[in-house]
């Protein structure tokens, strides 16, 4: 789409184009619900060229999604992120070699024990890649940890929840329990242990390096909303 708009406002968290309210994709107002988000979303409205590159405005892509799509319903948004704990990737642990074993444990049972207080929940931990069901009762907890979010916090919880593999780390996150860089190193630890001792890959490198940028989108999504 070709840029047609000179100036851009802010008004009562509104985005204005020349004093007109932006639209989300389901034509409602794009009201964004602090000065600072607000102040990065008008930012990427002014950023761009003689062509509006939707790739290169992550802030009003999700602002648009919580919007449109997860305040209407967070309870129907919230549970297939919530189904994540079923696999999370903090519960599945290598057998072998003795270094990777001990990265995973100093890297991921604090954040499993964290979680096991602030949610009062249980996890099972195995060995291997063969699924074991977790308690229901904790799916359910986290699930409703989910949906008393803010929607536009809830918004940003599914990439980082699909990008890292881990909801007990995205919630982490969320609660400022470990920063953003950190916890995509912690989601991407057997990846990197494997670059680390076999020498990186240009394609996986290139991969893992848009991987790590839209999740830490995401995350400054989370903290502009605070």
């Amino acid at each position: 789409m070709k840029r047609f708009y000179k100036d851009v406002t802010i008004a009562d968290g509104a985005i204005l184009l020349d004093g007109r309210s932006v639209r989300t994709p389901a034509r409602a107002s794009l009201v964004l619900p602090g000065a600072a988000l607000a102040d990065a979303v008008a930012e990427e409205w002014r950023a761009q060229g003689d062509s509006i590159d939707p790739r290169s405005m992550p802030m009003t892509g999700l602002a648009n999604a919580a919007i449109d799509r997860v305040a209407p319903d967070p309870a129907a948004f919230a549970r297939p992120i919530a189904a994540y704990a079923e696999s999370d990737l903090l519960c599945y642990r290598a057998a072998e070699p003795p270094d990777l074993v001990a990265r995973q444990t100093e890297a991921w049972d604090p954040l499993l024990a964290w979680a096991t207080r602030r949610y009062d929940v249980h996890f099972t931990v195995v060995e291997g890649i063969v699924h074991m069901a977790q308690p229901a009762a904790t799916i359910a907890r986290l699930h409703d940890a989910l949906v008393a979010l803010d929607p536009f916090v809830l918004t940003a919880m599914s990439p980082l929840v699909t990008i890292g593999g881990s909801l007990v780390t995205a919630l982490a996150l969320v609660e400022e329990e470990i920063g953003a860089e950190d916890a995509f190193a912690v989601t991407h630890l057997d990846e990197l242990w494997q670059a680390e001792h076999w020498g990186e890959d240009y394609f996986a490198t290139q991969a893992r390096d848009a991987r790590r940028a839209d999740f830490l989108a995401a995350a400054r999504f989370v903290a502009l909303t605070r």
